[in-house]
């Protein structure tokens, strides 16, 4: 798969540990790579797992802000770490990252990669590189951490791009110095990931469940374009993360909020008056700052004709909502 997707050559297999779901690499790697007190730098914008895996295990996090096209390249994390060197604060230990993200949708390009895999090269950052949503991406190419560094630790599953979500079954491929401590963390926190999911796994990389699968893509394509189509019509003053891959679009309200009428309480009517569901942004945003209440999700990984029923109903939605905003400002 490495090597015909991302032309990866000579990766000796012993790297390659299968893994109970993309939760149980976290686990593996997070245990294997950091201690109590160390510091792993995340976006404000990211996975919550992250976060509270890594809170859980005594690690402190470093919350790096992401830039206007919602991403953490190398220039964000530098300025990250020459202001913890400078005020005296500890190093950074650790990085991870998901590209595409969750929940934004945004991807780094391939010299935005490269940069920060060098970067975290020199700093002795453990560059951990989550590629769970590889495969699912509209107009660019994606690439791997594999193919800029040697000490990168990549994450992946087999839960989005190949359908097997519930069948807790992912892999990582790791440093060679990792092999025995992920041996090792993995014999006694899991033993192994499922083996009937394993031997379905196998039929992934055929080339009829290629051509399955690649009919799931061409359905979000079809899910993002109605979602942001519609998302254009509703509002200029709302900012729309670049939805590059995944199946979900991250909005920003902006300024069309006020007080106790943000993303979570507009969320929740949204539920209960028109039986939509959307995620607001304190799911995913750092808890210290207030984006969360500005900002929202949007998943279509449900069919095309979920997507388009449900922006139809907020089309109706929104403008009863802004008139609500208004009169709270």
């Amino acid at each position: 798969h490495y090597e015909k997707k991302y032309a990866i050559v000579n990766f000796d297999e012993s790297q390659i540990v299968v893994t109970t779901g993309s939760s149980g690499g976290f686990l593996l790697a997070f245990t294997a790579c950091f201690d109590v007190g160390d510091v792993v730098a995340i976006a404000t914008s990211g996975y919550p797992c992250y976060r509270n895996i890594l809170g859980a295990l005594g690690v402190s996090l470093a919350t790096v802000n992401m830039n206007d096209e919602f991403k953490l390249t190398a220039t964000e994390l530098k300025s990250e770490i020459l202001r913890r060197r400078n005020s005296g604060e500890k190093d950074i230990k650790g990085l991870i990252l998901s590209s595409p993200s969750n929940p934004t949708g945004s991807m780094l390009d391939e010299e935005e990669l490269k940069d920060l895999c060098h970067l975290c090269d020199a700093e002795g950052i453990q560059f951990i590189s989550d590629e769970i949503y590889h495969g699912i991406t509209y107009g660019k190419d994606e690439s791997t951490a594999l193919s800029f560094s040697k000490n990168v630790i990549v994450i992946n599953s087999f839960s989005k791009y190949y359908s097997m979500s519930g069948w807790r079954l992912g892999w990582m491929c790791i440093p060679k110095g990792l092999v025995e401590p992920i041996n090792s963390l993995q014999q006694n926190m899991f033993i192994n990931a499922p083996t009937i999911s394993q031997t379905a796994a196998l039929k992934c990389w055929d080339r009829e469940s290629i051509i399955e699968l690649e009919g799931h893509v061409e359905k979000y394509r079809m899910s993002r374009k109605i979602i942001l189509d519609e998302l254009k019509t509703l509002s200029s003053s709302i900012n729309i993360a670049p939805a590059d891959g995944g199946f979900y679009v991250y909005v920003d309200l902006c300024k069309n909020i006020a007080p106790k009428f943000g993303s979570v309480a507009m969320c929740k009517a949204l539920l209960e008056e028109e039986y939509v569901a959307f995620t607001p942004g304190i799911d995913f945003e750092d808890p210290s700052g207030n984006l969360g209440d500005r900002r929202f999700r949007i998943s279509y990984a449900g069919g095309v004709d979920v997507a388009a029923q449900a922006m139809s109903r907020f089309k109706r939605f929104w403008p009863k909502w802004i008139e609500r905003v208004e009169g709270k400002k």
